[in-house]
């Protein structure tokens, strides 16, 4: 399983156009701590491209600015949000460790 997911992640890298930020990228770059960390913002978006959405990275990104966001939804009794919450978890430990310096 994890030499598939290096396989897939280094495709992703070698595949993925520099110049194109999405939105978990935009919003990290935006943040406190993004704007001097440009290259772990590129990463995130990399993990984030291969385990949700567009419409998840639309609502992840908003944790960026708002991280009582993420409590609600974390706390959410609604499975929609049960659903999202374990999508989000799955891309945060993805992150962690493929972002890792």
């Amino acid at each position: 399983m994890m030499n598939r997911f290096a396989i897939a992640a280094v495709a992703v890298v070698l595949t993925t156009p520099f110049a194109v930020a999405g939105p978990i990228d935009s919003a990290c770059v935006r943040s406190d701590r993004g704007t001097q960390n440009g290259p772990l913002c590129g990463c995130i978006q990399q993990v984030a491209d291969m385990t949700l959405s567009r419409a998840d990275q639309r609502r992840a990104a908003g944790f960026f600015k708002d991280a009582d966001a993420a409590q609600h939804v974390r706390m959410s009794k609604s499975d929609a949000d049960n659903a999202f919450w374990a999508r989000y978890k799955n891309f945060a430990t993805t992150a962690e460790a493929y972002c890792a310096n």
